[in-house]
C-alpha cells in the first residue's frame, strides 16, 4: 500500500459510517481508548497484553516502539517500528524507496543492488526524513466545543474551535522539547490532543535490491498471492545526552526506546490474533452514498485519466536511461500507485454493493429522523441537501482537479515560478528595490543546484505538451482558465489547438530562464524586468492562476457546504445508534485495528490461502520482465533449500500472509504483532477485490497482505549476511 503523492491526498477528505454492527476486526481505533472499549474483544480474539502493556503514559509500553515516518517539513507517509535496544527501525521497502532513490546514484545503485551497512559507520545520513513518536493522547473536547451548539455560525464556530486549539496546543509544548496538534474526529463531534517526540537524525542501514523489496512491481500491487520482501531498515538517533536531536550529527549516539518489539519466528496459522499499530492517513467511512457516487463518477476518473497520461510519458524515458529511472522512480512509484488505487475503486464502487448498503443505511437513518420532530429539524433534509452539493461539486472538482495536475504540476518547474512572483512588485521600482531584488535573488540561487537535480529536461518537455493536451481535450472551452485563450493561442497562434500548444512549448524549452540551470543562473546574477516579465513559462503559471478565480468559487462553495453537511450528518448517525461505539475516521494519527489471520474467497469457486511460500517466487520468475527478476543469490539459497532457522514445520519458507486487520495508506510499514506483543509482520498493502476500503469495510473481502518476519529475517541473515543486524534483534521461536 504505497504512499500516494501529498497533494492529491489533501486536496479532498470526508468520512463514512456503516449502520450495521462492527465485527471485532473492524476500526482504526484511538490506542487510548482501547481499554475502556476495545479490550475485552481483543481479550476474546487472544491478546495476551494488558491494555496497560498497549498504550500507557505512565510506563513504558508497545505504542512507543511506534514510530510515524514524516519528510522534514513533518508531512507523515508511513509507519516505521524500533526493534532494537540501539533504535533499529523496520519499515516497508516502498516507505523508504524515497531515501533509497535519493541516495542511489548509477555508480551506487542501492536501489537495483540493496545495500547493507556493516557497522554504524556505513549508516547513510537521510535529511530529508523524520520520525516522531506519540507521548500522550488526551481527550479535549469539552474544551474545544466549550460555548459552541449546533445554532453556532460557521464562522464564529471556526473561530471559536481554532483559538481554544492554539492555546492547547501552546500549553502542550510549554516547558519541553515536544510538538503537539489537536486532531478533529467525527467531523468536528471530538477533538484530541496529540503530543510527540520528533528525531531529525534517521540513518539507512539496509533493503534488499528491488527485484525483492519491489518484486512483482505495479503488476502485483494490491494483488494476492503477494511474494513482495517489502521492507527496509533504519535507524534512528538521538544527541548524546539522550534528547532528540534536530538534524544529523556526527556525535550523535543510537536512539534508546523506551519500548522494541521481540521478533517472532514461531509462524502464524489462520485464526491467530493480529493487531497492528500505525499512523493509517485518510478514510471516509462516514461518506453518504452521494458522495460515493461522486467519487466514482467523478473525482477518481479525473484522477487516474491524468496520471496515466503523466506515468506514459515518465515510463518512455525511464524505460531508455537508467539515469532518469533512478530519479524518477520514488515519484513514478508514487503515482502509479494512486493510479492503480483510484481505478481500483473505481471498479469495486461499480462492481460491489457498497453504494447500495449505504442507500439501504440512509434510508434506515431518514425514517430514523422524520419520527421525531425536533431530529426532523436537525437531520429531516440533510442527505437532500448533500445531494444536491455532491451534484454540483463534481464538475468543480474535475476543473480544480485537473488545474492541479495537468497545469500546476505539468513542468516539474511549473510551481518554482511562482516562487519569483514577489518580484513582480519589486519590479514595479526596479531601481529604487534594487537591494531588494539583489536579496531575494541570491536567497534564490541557494535552492538552486537541488531545484535542477533530478530534473531531465527533454521528459519535463514531453510530460508537459501532452499534459496540456489532456487538459484542452478533456475541458472545453467555456470552463477552461484563461491562460489558454488569452495566452497561448493569442500569442503562439497556429491552425490548431495542439499546433499552439506545440509553438508554446517550444518557446518554454528555448527561452524560459526555468527550464535551463544556467538561464536561471545568468538571471539571478542580472535579474532585469524585461528578462521576468517576457518568460514565458511565467507568463503562463501567472495567467493560469489569475484566472482561477470563477472556477475556485464554484468548487470552494460546495466543499464548505458538503464539510458542514457531514459534520451534521455523523452526529446525526451516531445519535441514530447512540449505544454503538463508533471509531472515528483515519487522519494520520496514531491507531490500532485487531484482528486475525485469515484466508478469503474472493469470488465462486475461488480461495486464497493466507499464506504464500519462496516456491511462488521461484513460479513467477521472467528475467523480460523487469517487476519479475528473481537475484541469481536467491535462487541459489532456494535451490539448496538453505532456509535456516526461518522455514516453518513443512520445511519451507514463508513470504508473506493475509490477515482481515482494517488499515489503509500510512499504515504501509507498521507491525503486525501477535497476542503477546511480537513482530510477525510488516502489513504493506491491501486486496484489490475490495479497493473501495477507504469508504466502506468488508469482514469476508478486505484483507491486508503482511510481510511475513521470517522471509525479512532471511534476507537479512541467510540471503545477505547482515549478522550486526540480526544480533542485535530479539528473536524469538
Amino acid at each position: 500500500m504505497k504512499r500516494i503523492s501529498t497533494l492529491l491526498l489533501c486536496l479532498f477528505a470526508g468520512a463514512l459510517w456503516l449502520n450495521a454492527t462492527p465485527e471485532p476486526d473492524e476500526g482504526m481505533w484511538l490506542p487510548n481508548k482501547i481499554a475502556q472499549l476495545n479490550y475485552g474483544q481483543m481479550q476474546k480474539l487472544g491478546c495476551k497484553l494488558t491494555a496497560e502493556e498497549i498504550y500507557s503514559i505512565n510506563h513504558s509500553c508497545l505504542k512507543d516502539a511506534i514510530f510515524q515516518l514524516q519528510s522534514a517539513e513533518g508531512s507523515g507517509f508511513c509507519t516505521g517500528e524500533i526493534v532494537s535496544k540501539e533504535g533499529l527501525l523496520f519499515t516497508n521497502h516502498h516507505c523508504g524507496y524515497e531515501s533509497i532513490t535519493k541516495l542511489s546514484t548509477t555508480e551506487h545503485n542501492y536501489l537495483d543492488n540493496g545495500y547493507w551497512a556493516k557497522s554504524k559507520e556505513e549508516e547513510l545520513s537521510c535529511p530529508w526524513l523524520r520520525v516522531s513518536r506519540v507521548v500522550r493522547i488526551d481527550d479535549v473536547t469539552d474544551r474545544v466545543l466549550k460555548g459552541i451548539t449546533n445554532e453556532t455560525p460557521e464562522n464564529e464556530r471556526a473561530k471559536k474551535v481554532g483559538e481554544a486549539m492554539k492555546e492547547i496546543i501552546e500549553e502542550a509544548k510549554k516547558g519541553n522539547d515536544y510538538e503537539a496538534s489537536v486532531e478533529e474526529m467525527y467531523k468536528g463531534g471530538e477533538y484530541y490532543l496529540f503530543v510527540y517526540e520528533i528525531f531529525g537524525d534517521v540513518r539507512f542501514v539496509g533493503a534488499p535490491p528491488s527485484s525483492i523489496g519491489k518484486f512483482g512491481g505495479d503488476t502485483d500491487n494490491w494483488m494476492w498471492p503477494r511474494h513482495t520482501g517489502d521492507f527496509s531498515v533504519f535507524r534512528v538517533y538521538m544527541s548524546p545526552d539522550g534528547k532528540p536531536s534536530k538534524e544529523y550529527n556526527k556525535d550523535n549516539v543510537p536512539y534508546k526506546p523506551l519500548h522494541h518489539l521481540p521478533i517472532s519466528i514461531k509462524g502464524v496459522k489462520e485464526g491467530d490474533f493480529t493487531m497492528i499499530m500505525g499512523y493509517p492517513g485518510s478514510t471516509e467511512r462516514f461518506l453518504c452514498s452521494y458522495g460515493m457516487k461522486y467519487k466514482r463518477d467523478w473525482y477518481n476518473p479525473s484522477a487516474v485519466n491524468a496520471l496515466g497520461v503523466k506515468l506514459g510519458a515518465m515510463k518512455e524515458d525511464m524505460d531508455v536511461d537508467d539515469n532518469i529511472r533512478l530519479a524518477m522512480a520514488d515519484t513514478y512509484a508514487s503515482l502509479a500507485n494512486g493510479y492503480k488505487l483510484w481505478g481500483g475503486e473505481i471498479a469495486t464502487l461499480k462492481s460491489t454493493n457498497a453504494i447500495q448498503l449505504k442507500e439501504e443505511e440512509e434510508a434506515a437513518f431518514q425514517k430514523w429522523a422524520n419520527a421525531n420532530d425536533s431530529r426532523k429539524k436537525l437531520y429531516g433534509t440533510v442527505l437532500d441537501d448533500l445531494k444536491s452539493a455532491y451534484e454540483s461539486y463534481g464538475q468543480a472538482t474535475e476543473d480544480m482537479l485537473l488545474i492541479s495536475l495537468l497545469l500546476s504540476q505539468g513542468s516539474d518547474m511549473t510551481m518554482n515560478t511562482l516562487q519569483m512572483l514577489p518580484l513582480s512588485r519589486m519590479f514595479e521600482d526596479e531601481k529604487g528595490n534594487a537591494d531588494q531584488i539583489k536579496a531575494f535573488c541570491d536567497e534564490f540561487a541557494q535552492g538552486v543546484d537541488e531545484m535542477y537535480k533530478n530534473y531531465y529536461v527533454n521528459t519535463d518537455k514531453k510530460t508537459f505538451e501532452r499534459m496540456l493536451n489532456h487538459y484542452i481535450k478533456t475541458i472545453p472551452a467555456e470552463r477552461r482558465v484563461s491562460a489558454f485563450s488569452d495566452y497561448i493561442f493569442k500569442n503562439f497562434k497556429g491552425k490548431t489547438e495542439e499546433e499552439s500548444i506545440s509553438k508554446f512549448i517550444n518557446a518554454v524549452y528555448t527561452k524560459s530562464i526555468f527550464t535551463d540551470k544556467n538561464r536561471l543562473n545568468a538571471f539571478l546574477a542580472k535579474p532585469n524586468k524585461k528578462a521576468f516579465d517576457s518568460d514565458p513559462l511565467l507568463a503562463f503559471a501567472k495567467a493560469v492562476y489569475g484566472g482561477i478565480m470563477p472556477l475556485q468559487m464554484a468548487f470552494v462553495g460546495p466543499m464548505n457546504k458538503i464539510e458542514t453537511l457531514e459534520r451534521v450528518y455523523t452526529q446525526g448517525l451516531r445519535e441514530f445508534e447512540k449505544d454503538r461505539v463508533f471509531y472515528p475516521d483515519a487522519n494520520s494519527t496514531l491507531r490500532l485495528t485487531y484482528g486475525t489471520v485469515q484466508s478469503y474467497a474472493p469470488r465462486d469457486g475461488v480461495k486464497y490461502k493466507y499464506l504464500t511460500y519462496i516456491d511462488g517466487i521461484i513460479e513467477k520468475e521472467n528475467p523480460n520482465d523487469p517487476e519479475f527478476v528473481v537475484p541469481k543469490e536467491l535462487k541459489e539459497l532456494y535451490n539448496k533449500k538453505q532456509f535456516g532457522r526461518y522455514a516453518d514445520e513443512t520445511g519451507n519458507l514463508p513470504v508473506c500472509f493475509l490477515s482481515d486487520n482494517d488499515i489503509t495508506g500510512g499504515n504501509s510499514g507498521s507491525p503486525i504483532i501477535n497476542g503477546k506483543g511480537e513482530l510477525i509482520g510488516l502489513a504493506f498493502d491491501g486486496n484489490w477485490e475490495w479497493l473501495c476500503s477507504n469508504l466502506i469495510f468488508s469482514p469476508e473481502m478486505q484483507r491486508t497482505i503482511n510481510v511475513d518476519a521470517r522471509y525479512v529475517l532471511w534476507v537479512i541473515d541467510e540471503l545477505y549476511g547482515a549478522k550486526n543486524l540480526i544480533n542485535e534483534l530479539d528473536i524469538r521461536k
